[in-house]
């Protein structure tokens, strides 16, 4: 489950940079473009936001997962002792 939470977070990372080059260079500026420069702007740091919050999500899974794996393999232990 963490490794699907980071794919997510560095596809969204990637999208919010490319919506960043946009609102920076003059795409943004050219007719019948989407928006305008601070709309993508905007864009690109909610999707970095998100970005983010899904990278701690997938790092506490990661964490949850591991110390669930100990406590699994010291119970065995314990068990055979």
């Amino acid at each position: 489950m963490g490794r699907n939470l980071y794919i997510l977070a560095a596809t969204l990372t990637l999208l919010s940079l490319v919506s960043c080059g946009v609102a920076f260079t003059n795409i943004a500026q050219q007719p019948g473009s989407p928006g305008d420069a601070s709309l993508w702007r905007t864009m690109g740091l909610g999707l970095f936001v998100i970005a983010l919050v899904v990278a701690l999500a997938g790092i506490l899974s990661s964490l949850f997962e591991q110390a669930e794996r100990r406590a699994d393999e010291a119970r065995r232990d314990r068990r055979k002792h």
